[in-house]
């Protein structure tokens, strides 16, 4: 995909998710091979400005509509992302097993929201409408979840 292309799906899904003009956000195109991620977002709220990063070198995601997607969904979500991690850092002390649970409880289900919520949008609205699987590659099959476990029989 070219970068015209990244830009005009970027101006796109700005205003089909109603993030601008509320927000100042921008997309920024990372052509670093030591950065591992394939999108990301930096927000700052009290100046309510984000940017968006695509990884165009490296994308582990076959499908950079899905990844810039699931990152403006992040925006979306973030006042509410704000408040949940406020109230496990108020009510567990970090480092605590408590702690760790609640907050990768929390991450797990905001990663799921998030991407639920792209892969519907992009389904629905999506000029690349193909799902990306690039994640599956790198799990275990389902029968070798199984093994080395012992038999309960």
């Amino acid at each position: 995909m070219t970068k015209d292309e990244l830009n005009a799906l970027f101006e796109k899904w700005v205003r089909k998710l109603r993030i601008v003009p509320a927000w100042d956000v921008r997309m920024e195109l990372m052509e670093d091979a030591g950065w591992r991620k394939t999108g990301d977002i930096k927000i700052d709220c009290d100046d309510r400005k984000a940017v968006v990063l695509l990884n165009v070198l490296n994308p582990r995601g076959a499908n950079l509509e899905e990844v810039l997607v699931h990152e403006l969904f992040h925006l979306k979500l973030y006042p509410l992302d704000q408040v949940t991690e406020s109230l496990i850092t108020e009510n567990f002390e970090e480092g605590t097993p408590a702690y760790g649970f609640a907050m990768t409880q929390f991450m797990t289900s905001l990663e799921q929201t998030v991407e639920e919520l792209a892969k519907c949008w992009l389904l629905e609205f999506g000029e690349d409408r193909e799902l990306s699987f690039g994640r599956c590659r790198s799990m275990k099959s389902f029968d070798e979840l199984y093994d080395g476990l012992k038999n309960l029989e």
